[in-house]
């Protein structure tokens, strides 16, 4: 079970690393490709769900199960500790990101009356950009994921059960 709770935190967390690819690569391409039409066709189009509801639910468990991979390894080895450890300040710096940066311009953005043509550029730009930085937080996070499961599966190795 613990090896199970391990491995579904890596697989979760690289579900959300990709869901935040793709808003980089389509939702935010497609949001900055004619302003200000864009943003009116995102406003109509995310009106009953957006990208949010996804990562309220993913975000949420691969934090939660990244925590728990941590307090369950916390005595079997230092090393998968600290991997874990700095995995799950990733995971939680991607929400911090989200909640401080990301929520206010999409806010700004979707608001009526619809700001100025201006305004939406400079805040689309600056969302697009801040969103492969958050990708890259995200990607470290994954890597230390995954270095836990290759420690973890070093220890088994190292001391086989009977």
């Amino acid at each position: 079970m613990k090896k199970i709770i391990l491995l579904s935190s890596v697989a979760i967390a690289c579900g959300v690393l990709f869901a935040n690819i793709f808003n980089s690569m389509v939702i935010a391409a497609a949001t900055d490709s004619d302003i200000p039409n864009s943003v009116l066709a995102a406003k109509a189009f995310f009106k009953t769900v957006n990208p949010g509801n996804f990562f309220k639910i993913f975000s949420t468990a691969s934090q939660l199960l990244t925590l728990l991979s941590l307090l369950i390894y916390w005595k079997n080895s230092q090393n998968m500790r600290l991997l874990l450890g700095i995995a799950l300040i990733c995971y939680v710096s991607g929400d911090i990101f989200a909640f401080t940066y990301f929520h206010p311009r999409t806010d700004i953005m979707m608001s009526q009356p619809t700001p100025a043509t201006e305004i939406l550029k400079r805040l689309s730009s600056e969302w697009s950009s801040m969103n492969w930085v958050r990708s890259l937080v995200l990607l470290i996070g994954v890597i230390f994921s995954f270095a836990a499961v290759d420690k973890f599966y070093a220890m088994k190795n190292k001391f086989p059960n009977p």
